[in-house]
C-alpha cells in the first residue's frame, strides 16, 4: 500500500538522527519525538478516515500493549527514554505490520502471528543484541587470554584503566566498599554512573594498593541503532524472534 510506503519514509530520517544523535551523546532531544508525533498525526487522521473503527482498535492495541510493556522497562532500568519513545511513536503510526510490493516481492516476505510492528520491531532489536557480548567475549579474550579474573563480566564489559575512565560512554559495574583496611568488591547491577567523585574514589583506592589500575566497566549501549536496524528488517523480513522459533519448532 502506498500509504506504507510513506510512512515508513516518513519514519526512517528521525530513525536515522536519533541513531547519529544517541552515537554522539547516548541521548536524543525530546523536539525529535515532538515532531515525528506532530506529522504522525497526519497519517492517524487519514487511518481513521479511511478504516474506520477497525484501525483504532488495532491503534489502541498496538500503541497500549508496547506503551504499558516499554513504561515497565524504562521503570526497572532496562530501557532508555528514547528508545521508548521511538517504539511507542512507531506503534502509533505503524499500529501493524506495513505492506507493499517492490521488485516482484510482498514485503514482509514473512507474516507474523502477532501483528503488532512495534513489537517485532522490539524483538528484533533485542536478538541483533545478541552479537555484543559476543565481541565483549572475543575482544576480553584477545587482551587477557585465561587470565580473567572474572568471567562472567567478560560478556558484559571490559577492562580500562582508572585514567582513562573520563568522557566515555561506559558505567563501572564494579563496586568498592573499603572496610577497615581492606577492600570488598562486588558486582553492581546496571553499573554506577562515572563521575570526578567515583574516579577521586578509584584513584585513592589504587594510590593504597587496595584495587589495582584497572576496573571493568561496561559500555552505555547507543539502542537506538538495533531499534533502526530491526525497523527495516521487521519492514523486509518480518519477526526474526517469531521465524526462528518457528525453525526450532519444526527441526524438533
Amino acid at each position: 500500500m502506498l500509504i506504507d510506503i510513506l510512512k515508513i519514509l516518513f519514519c526512517t530520517p528521525f530513525l536515522l538522527y536519533s541513531c547519529y544523535s544517541d552515537i554522539k551523546t547516548r541521548r536524543v532531544s525530546n523536539n525529535v519525538w515532538w515532531v515525528m508525533l506532530a506529522g504522525g498525526i497526519f497519517f492517524v487522521l487519514y487511518d481513521i478516515s479511511t478504516s474506520g473503527i477497525s484501525y483504532l482498535f488495532r491503534l489502541l492495541l498496538s500503541a497500549g500493549f508496547i506503551f504499558t510493556f516499554v513504561y515497565l522497562l524504562f521503570r526497572i532500568g532496562t530501557f532508555g527514554g528514547a528508545d521508548a519513545k521511538s517504539l511507542i511513536l512507531l506503534s502509533i503510526i505503524l499500529p501493524a505490520y506495513p505492506a507493499f510490493q517492490a521488485y516482484g516481492y510482498t514485503f514482509p516476505l514473512n507474516k507474523s502471528l502477532i501483528n503488532l510492528f512495534a513489537f517485532g520491531i522490539f524483538g528484533n532489536a533485542v536478538l541483533l543484541t545478541i552479537v555484543v557480548p559476543i565481541w565483549l567475549a572475543i575482544y576480553n579474550l584477545i587482551k587477557m587470554g585465561l587470565r580473567i579474573d572474572n568471567p562472567l563480566y567478560m560478556f558484559i564489559g571490559y577492562k580500562t584503566r582508572i585514567s582513562q575512565l573520563a568522557d566515555k560512554h561506559i558505567r563501572l559495574i564494579q563496586d568498592f566498599e573499603e572496610i577497615n583496611g581492606e577492600i570488598k568488591i562486588g558486582y553492581k547491577r546496571g553499573g554506577t554512573e562515572i563521575d570526578e567523585v567515583v574516579i577521586r574514589k578509584l584513584k585513592k583506592l589504587s594510590e593504597k594498593g587496595l584495587i589495582k589500575d584497572e576496573v571493568w566497566v561496561t559500555p552505555k549501549l547507543p539502542f537506538m541503532i538495533p531499534i533502526t536496524i530491526g525497523f527495516f528488517v521487521a519492514i523486509f523480513y518480518g519477526d526474526l524472534i517469531f521465524e526462528l522459533t518457528k525453525y526450532i519448532l519444526f527441526r524438533i
